[in-house]
């Protein structure tokens, strides 16, 4: 019985995940984010040390046991300078050769899609998708909040905020959003805001992100400024799945999968209207709900790289695990 590991890394925790050609979850569990942007490269290495001994205890098994396993490392290709480390770096871990690494993304879209052909869209803290055809893999997006990560929960956020400066100025008319979002920072005066977002924050995009819950909230209740933002936020996110279509080469009477990952698709109104942007713009889209989380996609993906899928009747056992 071969045996997968994979590990999918992300801005709150890294979850690892051994999962057996039956489709059987032998282990899983979790550790810290592996994001190293801010504490240098070698947190890599500690959170997958310590992760992989965890699972590997807990499955009772070596790490020479492992036939193959795949590595979603957030920011893994967007510092070229880092790649050769990043990817060295399971090999002193694992003891042999037999894993690849590339950005978490990939996990998303083998999870959502259990790793066939077609595209999965991510909106999260931010935005991006990854699509294969082929054997051949296209990201779009996500370029940070800084100019990019349109349709994420950071972008819907900040155009929240934005929106509610403007209502308490009266460039606005003062519709749901303005009272939601101060209900939800629990400001007194208006103007309290900066200081919470600022100071207290200091600009966590992970504060500032789950703000777009607000958003959310607001539009369901009407207020036309919240029901614009997203919508133009679900327009965003279909036109990076388009675009990724076109880079791949399907053919205009493909049936292109499309799925989905991330916490904005937790709203149906999100839901709902990337649906309904996406049938705007190409008719053979088939959006599919999610079969699994990315952390069994980077397990599915680490079989696929292995040369052995697994079968229909493995991905059946584990749905119904």
């Amino acid at each position: 019985m071969s045996l997968f590991l994979g590990v999918d890394g992300g801005g709150s925790k890294t979850a690892f995940v051994v999962l057996n050609s039956s489709g059987q979850i032998v282990a899983e569990t979790q550790s810290p984010s592996c994001y190293y942007f801010s504490d240098g490269i070698d947190l890599v290495g500690r959170v997958l040390t310590d992760g992989i001994g965890a699972i590997s205890a807990q499955a009772g098994i070596k790490t020479t046991d492992i036939d193959y396993a795949f590595f979603g490392l957030p920011g893994y290709g967007e510092v070229s300078t880092d790649i050769a480390r990043l990817d060295a770096l399971p090999h002193e871990i694992l003891g042999h050769g037999r894993y690849s690494c590339d950005n978490d993304m990939v996990c998303g879209w083998a999870g959502s899609l259990g790793a066939v052909d077609g595209i999965n869209v991510i909106s999260g803290t931010g935005s991006m998708t990854y699509g294969e055809r082929d054997g051949r893999g296209h990201r779009v997006g996500g370029w940070s909040e800084l100019f990019g990560d349109e349709g994420s929960a950071y972008w819907v956020a900040i155009r929240g905020l934005n929106a509610y400066s403007r209502m308490s100025d009266g460039r606005l008319p003062r519709g749901p959003l303005y009272d939601v979002v101060k209900k939800r920072v629990d400001v007194s005066g208006d103007l309290d805001l900066i200081d919470v977002v600022v100071n207290r924050w200091k600009g966590q995009r992970g504060a500032i992100a789950d703000l777009s819950k607000t958003v959310v909230e607001a539009a369901g209740l009407g207020d036309p400024v919240a029901v614009q933002i997203i919508t133009d936020a679900c327009t965003e996110l279909a036109t990076i799945v388009d675009t990724t279509r076109t880079e791949l080469g399907f053919a205009a009477e493909e049936i292109i999968p499309v799925s989905y990952s991330g916490g904005m698709f937790t709203a149906s109104a999100v839901r709902q209207g990337f649906e309904q942007a996406l049938t705007v713009l190409h008719p053979s889209y088939e959006l599919r709900t999610p079969l699994f989380g990315p952390a069994i996609g980077a397990a599915l993906y680490a079989a696929k790289k292995a040369g052995t899928p697994l079968s229909d009747t493995a991905l059946a056992n584990l749905r119904s695990n």
